[in-house]
């Protein structure tokens, strides 16, 4: 009998190439002296390290036992270099290293399903992808090959073919289970920069005991403080907490592809991201004084730069450098031009309107918060024994003089404003309420648990009907409470003040539970665990993997940024919003009443009462506001994705069964919800049947989308302090004072708000900060724009995926003609900033505008 590589056998030549993408070795520029002459050096010797790479590969067949067949790829071989000059490696474009070989295969060896490759060189390398011209099999890599020296074992990468594990043919069986084994870890020792390896751990490295014990603080995750769990690093323990992990090694481990690309990194004025948060505490005083001239500054040189590059290369060779420098040239540019127009659009005085102030609620950065008044009196679930008495302070009589005085086509009593579904509400009483005498106790910040009243006019419009602020007993004090009514400085200025000053103590709350809840915890934070997950039970050939793979790009690693210099103790949150050392434990306590059954769009609007099913609605959800601009425009995006999601999951998964009896997918969702989010306990829904799957994946794929660039990239444009303070540094004149304190409050009542107001420093950190995180990168992937090349091999996937990115085109023109109605008020607010955090697509840098598939920033 022959043997299966008798040489007597027919063969055939397979083509390979491989496509590498060079990347800019080292750190890039730190400085406004920027020394380029060690950039060049460092592309050079990248190109010298691409002119020294050799792969070991192995083709495995995709129905035969064990098979494979071995050849060394080598940019150095003989027979390599003589058909071409050094340039003749690149691509077209100069942005690809291509190496090929030729295997000889047996016609007996059928259809290949995976390859296996070995860096033989010292150094990584990106590959991109790797095409057979045998059927033009691509595999579709976008990974980092870790050299043999760092782990000796190769690489796996299946072709763009997906298949359900019941569906894997019989060659690749071994390897999808080898390839994932390699994925978990073993739960031991401190990871390595170059591993792939993904685990699970609590957040127990926010503090930083060893360094002072004003930086302790608890770990979140756990009974005491439930919290979802992040990437496991296995750094060493702190000498004075044995249960925190040390922050000394910087940056944090994520796994090698969820780093940041180059581009991504010079989008940040050519400093890397954690190195732009580590020093802004040191830069912001003097970076607002001479950044626009610097920048300016900045740009010219990289231009002179790029010109002086071009004519050295005479256009022939390698542009890497080049378009390094292009993308410094115009993020410069863009930042200039960001902050000149920051000066040219702010209405400065638009904040104080209440109109404005509930629009907000509507259209501003945090639309997640508004919900229906359903029952009355308002009334406090805490304990009355500690907190004191339940009750609002807000009386019917109250409402109902609002009322009247807010609606100018008619009087309404309270029960029927409830029973027309005209009352609204923003509500921190119970969440703030049990850490306001904590933090009183912090220098700088102040608490008060809130209730903010608002009620729908006949004309469609929210104004507010009264503000109630209270402060828990303490110290043998009772409890402190008090409703404020809008008042004009006309009338009464001295509760005109006290209205100021009280609804900017409400956005200082909101803000906080927009920054720590709305964003931070509902998108980044409970993401982690999706993506761990699905690279730990998910083979890279499950169509699950590839449908949910770009909604979680960079996601790991901007969440590792945030523990090192965001949420950490002292760090930006700390330091700027009300709850200070208090904010991650609040973030904890937020978490107790996340759910992942209300995360999905429609549900979220229906548990706030902002929404009630209606079949007969055009996307199935009646809203309670007819002009709630996020809501109408969220609701055609979540169809769009869910429509999307439902021909994908029923191409896969044609019966029920198929779901049921998926192992991996079983495994992923049992492991999500008892490991990754162990501590919660209720809210998940069965995975049993197609529309279960369907209803989780479009839940994930729109929290990293959709949900994500709602809360995030109009953060710029919020950044003016006196309609956006994060933090309210002192309590309201008329709570307990003395005859001194209340005298100079009537004598100088702007000096009251400009002390409660965020103190300079503040106002400069925070506005720089967010600049950078409302940035959109030139490599930005947004939502429908990139059909991933396994979408494209199937021939129902990519009708599909056209399908929605057709649908997201005509999202963005109805958009644009819902803001040129000058019926939705709500459309068009401070400074004419009208609504597009929805709108899919973006040019870089900041826009308030795009919807990146992944929450990327």
């Amino acid at each position: 009998m022959s043997s299966f590589f008798d040489a007597k056998l027919p063969t055939k030549v397979v083509k390979c190439t491989i496509n590498v993408q060079p990347i800019l070795a080292g750190e890039l520029p730190k400085s406004e002296n920027i020394v380029y002459k060690d950039v060049v050096k460092k592309w050079l010797d990248n190109l010298t390290h691409f002119g020294n790479i050799e792969f070991s590969l192995e083709l495995v067949a995709a129905d035969h036992l064990d098979c494979k067949y071995i050849f060394l790829v080598s940019s150095t071989k003989k027979e390599m270099m003589k058909a071409s000059a050094s340039y003749e490696r690149w691509n077209k474009n100069y942005t690809l290293v291509m190496y090929t070989c030729s295997f000889t295969v047996p016609e007996a060896f059928g259809e290949i399903g995976a390859i296996l490759v070995q860096n033989e060189h010292h150094k990584e390398a990106y590959v991109k992808n790797i095409f057979l011209d045998d059927g033009n099999i691509t595999f579709t890599c976008e990974s980092w090959i870790h050299s043999k020296d760092d782990n000796p074992s190769a690489r796996i990468f299946f072709t763009n073919k997906s298949y359900l594990p019941s569906q894997t043919p019989t060659g690749l069986k071994s390897l999808r289970e080898e390839d994932l084994k390699s994925l978990r870890g073993n739960d031991q020792g401190e990871r390595k920069s170059f591993e792939r390896v993904y685990d699970y751990d609590t957040y127990n490295d926010l503090g930083d005991p060893d360094a002072s014990s004003d930086l302790a603080r608890s770990v979140l995750g756990g009974q005491k403080h439930p919290y979802p769990s992040r990437c496991r690093t296995g750094r060493e323990r702190t000498s004075k907490d044995c249960c925190s992990e040390s922050r000394k090694t910087l940056p944090f481990y994520v796994p090698r592809d969820e780093e940041f690309s180059d581009t991504k990194i010079v989008t940040f004025g050519a400093r890397k991201l954690s190195e732009l948060l580590s020093d802004l505490s040191e830069l912001y005083s003097t970076m607002m004084e001479f950044l626009p001239s610097f920048l300016k500054k900045a740009s010219e040189v990289a231009s002179k730069l790029y010109e002086l590059v071009s004519a050295a290369n005479g256009n022939a060779g390698p542009t890497v450098l080049l378009r390094l420098i292009n993308d410094v040239r115009s993020c410069t540019k863009t930042v200039v031009q960001m902050l000149t127009n920051r000066a040219e659009k702010k209405e400065p005085y638009s904040w104080h309107r209440d109109e404005e102030f509930c629009r907000q609620t509507l259209a501003g950065l945090n639309p997640y918060s508004i919900q229906l008044v359903t029952g009355w009196p308002l009334m406090s679930t805490l304990d009355p024994e500690v907190y004191g008495p339940a009750e609002s302070a807000i009386t019917k009589e109250i409402v109902e003089q609002e009322i009247y005085k807010q609606d100018n086509k008619g009087f309404m009593t309270l029960d029927e404003a409830l029973e027309q579904k005209k009352m609204f509400m923003l509500d921190y009483h119970d969440l703030l309420l049990p850490y306001v005498n904590k933090v009183r106790e912090l220098e700088g910040t102040t608490l008060y648990g809130s209730r903010t009243l608002m009620f729908l006019t006949s004309e469609g419009i929210l104004r507010p009907i009264a503000i109630e602020l209270t402060r828990p007993p303490n110290n043998g004090k009772p409890q402190w409470k008090h409703v404020y009514i809008p008042s004009s400085e006309d009338r009464d200025a001295t509760n005109a003040w006290l209205w100021k000053l009280a609804k900017a103590h409400v956005i200082a709350h909101d803000s906080g539970y927009h920054q720590l809840v709305s964003h931070w915890l509902r998108t980044h934070c409970v993401t982690e665990p999706y993506i761990i997950a699905t690279h730990r039970c998910l083979s890279k050939m499950h169509p699950i993997h590839r449908l949910l793979s770009p909604h979680f790009r960079y996601t790991m690693k901007i969440n590792s940024l945030a523990r090192a210099f965001l949420i950490n103790a002292g760090g930006i949150i700390e330091s700027n919003f009300s709850p200070g050392k208090y904010s991650m434990q609040l973030c904890s306590d937020a978490y107790k009443q996340w759910r992942f059954d209300r995360e999905a769009l429609p549900a979220d609007l229906i548990s706030r009462g902002m929404g009630v099913e209606d079949p007969s609605a055009p996307s199935g959800i009646k809203l309670a506001i007819e002009d709630y601009p996020f809501a109408n425009d969220a609701l055609i995006l979540w169809d769009a994705i869910k429509q999307w999601a439902t021909t994908y999951v029923n191409h896969y998964y044609t019966q029920a069964d198929l779901v049921g009896s998926d192992e991996e997918l079983q495994a992923w969702w049992t492991e999500i919800r008892t490991v990754g989010h162990g501590d919660k306990k209720v809210g998940w829904p069965e995975l049993n049947s197609q529309g279960d799957l369907i209803r989780i994946v479009t839940t994930i794929m729109w929290v990293a989308s959709g949900h994500h660039s709602a809360v995030n990239f109009g953060q710029y444009t919020a950044s003016y302090h006196p309609g956006r303070p994060t933090i309210a540094r002192t309590k309201m004149p008329n709570e307990d004072p003395t005859a001194e304190e209340w005298e100079a409050f009537l004598e100088n009542p702007e000096d009251a708000l400009d002390n409660c107001l965020p103190s300079k420093n503040q106002i400069e950190e925070v506005a720089s900060t967010l600049d950078a995180l409302s940035s959109h990168s030139p490599d930005e992937e947004y939502i429908g724009s990139k059909m991933e090349a396994a979408w494209e091999a199937d021939p129902v996937i990519r009708t599909a995926f056209e399908v929605f990115s057709k649908s997201l085109k005509k999202l963005e023109n109805d958009i644009d003609s819902m803001n040129n109605n000058p019926n939705l008020r709500n459309r068009v607010g401070n400074g004419s900033v009208r609504y597009e955090l929805l709108k899919p697509f973006s040019e870089p840098g900041v826009t308030g505008k795009g919807v990146p598939y992944s929450i990327s920033i």
